[in-house]
């Protein structure tokens, strides 16, 4: 895998989680899971290579063959981690299943969470290591997208806090959805309804954000992309928390989408549909 905090840790850096799948870290997660997750792996890095090397496939192939040479599964945490100096977790959003992580992850690693939804303090409440822990929210595609939000908790150290920074980093409270998400996801939703209404289609609500906005992808193809459950996922715990913001309103065509496991590209189906490799 690109070390994409390459400056900073010179061994190895271990991810949790497989997906939008809800997983819980475990010794017993069968090869099955390993095999989809690095072929999913390997799909991810190739639509990346398609952005990154429009004009040389050559390249783009080598790109992709040379990452996933880097990437080495595992069903064991403790093993997997046990010479990491950095673990970032990307794994259900449950602070149970969180706080296993940490248990199987040596004391002097700095763990992160790329959490979308929980509090970064919440989390810290549940590890063992509260000043190497903090939050490193990427976006996807994670090599083609240049910003990462680096969220410190009330105890994150200094040290840690310089050593997650790699990228062009903004820092932020811990606040719900950080900055980009707290924007985004209305955003996303608000495309969502227009099409519920039946204001225009899914293309022209895309191709009038990525025109007259200067977008690199619409809302609808966006939410495709992360995943309707997650896009839900990420609403629901919005609504919870601020059941007044209309902002934050249930849409009832999300719903019928996900209870329909259209969950878009991962599924083959959301707002568009995709064919299935």
């Amino acid at each position: 895998m690109p070390s994409l905090l390459k400056r900073t840790f010179k061994k190895h850096i271990s991810v949790g989680g497989r997906g939008g799948e809800k997983n819980e870290i475990s010794n017993h997660v069968s090869s099955d899971v390993l095999a989809k997750a690095q072929k999913s792996i390997g799909a991810n890095l190739g639509r990346v290579a398609k952005k990154l090397y429009k004009d040389k496939p050559q390249d783009g192939e080598k790109f992709v063959t040379e990452a996933l040479a880097r990437i080495k599964t595992s069903t064991d945490p403790v093993e997997a981690s046990k010479t990491s100096d950095l673990v970032v977790e990307a794994i259900v959003e449950n602070i149970g299943v969180k706080h296993k992580l940490d248990e199987a992850v040596p004391a002097h690693t700095i763990f992160a969470s790329n959490t979308s939804s929980l509090s970064i303090n919440d989390i810290a409440s549940v590890v063992k290591r509260k000043d190497k822990f903090g939050g490193l929210h990427f976006f996807n595609p994670v090599p083609v997208m240049r910003l990462l939000e680096v969220v410190k908790g009330a105890e994150t150290s200094e040290a840690t806090y310089k050593s997650m920074m790699d990228k062009t980093c903004i820092t932020c409270k811990d606040t719900p959805g950080f900055v980009v998400n707290r924007l985004l996801v209305p955003y996303v939703c608000e495309a969502i309804r227009l099409f519920e209404r039946g204001d225009a289609s899914a293309r022209d609500i895309d191709i009038a954000m990525k025109l007259g906005a200067g977008y690199p992808m619409g809302p609808l193809e966006l939410a495709d992309y992360v995943g309707l459950d997650t896009n839900k996922f990420i609403l629901d715990g919005s609504h919870k928390k601020y059941p007044d913001q209309q902002l934050f309103k249930p849409i009832l065509l999300l719903d019928k989408l996900v209870a329909e496991s259209k969950l878009g590209v991962k599924s083959g189906e959301g707002f568009y549909k995709y064919e299935k490799k």
